[in-house]
Parts: structure tokens; C-alpha cells; sequence
């Protein structure tokens, strides 16, 4: 079955390119210029995968991921004109799992989508026979991408699922921001300047209650990267 995007972006250029590019890898494409048009697809219909811009009419994309968080948890691709990194860890903050700034290539893009889903697949199909991890409380289900602490459901997006699944795979050992970000989203797009990781662990820190200063969880070990005690 066709794995199907959800486009929002008000440039009709930039959408039409997308929609181009994405059909010419065989996607299903759900296209809309403003974000009133998609709110009533995004309330009824399930997507694999949505890109959205920053900047649209009336209602921001901002806000727009957040209407799809309260239902779904597909992965979520922002696009952002300024290159802020305000609207990066606003984005990151509301649930989206990745975000580009205009202009970009729509070859890198196609690549972020098919990670993206890649890994959204992995977690949600379970197609390793070691499907659940429990640490200290923790347990993540990679079958059906549940995550409890202490008994309690923990709602995690793709990507805090992805690195706190990771960080519990290989408890005990110090994981890299590097080789989280290879592991998540591939090799090509690293860089050293990027914080992406940075922000999804801080996200999921408050997500469990966990103490920067003195982590019951996740441990940073400067100039390393971080852990998870096994």
C-alpha cells in the first residue's frame, strides 16, 4: 500500500514541486495551500507522514502539528523561510519530528521523508523478535510504540520514541548526539552545530519528570554524548 504525505504550504510552487517529487517516488499526496483546508483531513483521515510550513494564513503550522498530535503520532516535517532557531525548538517543542529551511533541495527532503518513514515503520511494525525493553520503571513497546514509566502511559512523537528506545537498547553505554542523529535520520544531514538532539532530549526530560542536575534517566556526559544506566 501507497504510504500517504500530507502537504500544507501556502506557496503553491513549493507545494506543487513536493507533490511532484513525492509522486514520482510513488507516494499518495494530500495537498493544501492553507491550514483550514487540511484541518478537516487531518481530523478524519490518518496520514504516514505530514510536511508543514511555519507560515501559513490563519492558522500557523505551529498549531496545525499540534491539531495532529492530539490524534495521531506519524512523523511531522516543519518548513521554516527564516532559518530561525526560535521557530526550530518551537516546532521540536509542539511534536515535529524534523524540520528544513527554505529554500532546500527537494532531493534532501525526499530523503528526510523516506527516513522518516523508515523508522516510523520500524517502531510500528515490530519486526524484531526483541519488541520490548523495560529499565528501571521504563517500558517501551517498538510493536505498537507504546511507552509507560512507573505503570504510567508516557505519550512520546516518533522521534522521543526513537531516542529514548535507542538510549534503553544500549543501556549502560554512552550513545553520541552524532550516532543518535545517524541512527534517526541517516548520515548525510549531520553537523556538529546542529542541537536537534538537544532539544528532543530535553523535551523528553520534562516529559518524565527527570532532573537536568540529577537524572534518575537520562544522564549527559559532557563532550560524550548520553545514557541511561542499565
Amino acid at each position: 500500500m501507497k504510504e500517504k504525505i500530507l502537504i500544507v504550504d501556502d506557496e503553491k510552487e513549493i507545494a506543487d514541486l513536493i507533490e511532484l517529487y513525492l509522486k514520482s517516488e510513488d507516494y499518495t499526496v494530500y495537498k493544501y495551500y492553507t491550514a483550514a483546508g487540511a484541518l478537516d483531513y487531518i481530523e478524519k483521515h490518518p496520514a504516514d507522514l505530514a510536511i508543514l510550513d511555519v507560515m501559513l494564513p490563519g492558522m500557523s503550522g505551529f498549531d496545525l502539528c499540534g491539531k495532529i498530535r492530539e490524534k495521531y503520532n506519524y512523523p511531522v516535517i516543519m518548513l521554516t523561510a527564516k532559518g530561525e532557531e526560535i521557530d526550530k525548538i518551537t516546532g521540536l517543542a509542539l511534536g515535529a519530528d524534523d524540520y528544513m529551511t527554505k529554500p532546500f533541495r527537494p532531493l534532501e527532503l525526499i530523503a528526510r521523508v523516506k527516513a522518516q518513514l523508515r523508522r516510523y515503520k520500524r517502531y510500528n511494525t515490530g519486526a524484531d523478535d526483541d519488541d520490548v525493553i523495560a529499565v528501571s520503571g521504563l517500558v517501551l513497546n517498538a510493536r505498537t510504540h507504546e511507552c509507560y514509566l512507573d505503570e504510567k502511559p508516557l505519550s512520546l512523537t516518533p522521534t522521543e520514541f526513537s531516542i529514548l528506545y535507542i538510549l534503553c537498547r544500549e543501556r549502560g553505554k554512552v550513545v553520541s548526539a552524532e550516532s543518535l542523529f545517524h541512527q534517526i535520520w541517516g548520515d548525510e544531514y549531520y553537523s556538529k552545530s546542529n542541537n536537534t538532539i538537544t532539544v528532543h532530549i530535553r523535551h523528553l526530560r520534562e516529559k518524565m519528570n527527570d532532573s537536568f542536575e540529577k537524572p534518575k534517566y537520562i544522564k549527559t556526559v559532557w563532550g560524550c554524548g548520553y545514557k541511561i544506566e542499565g
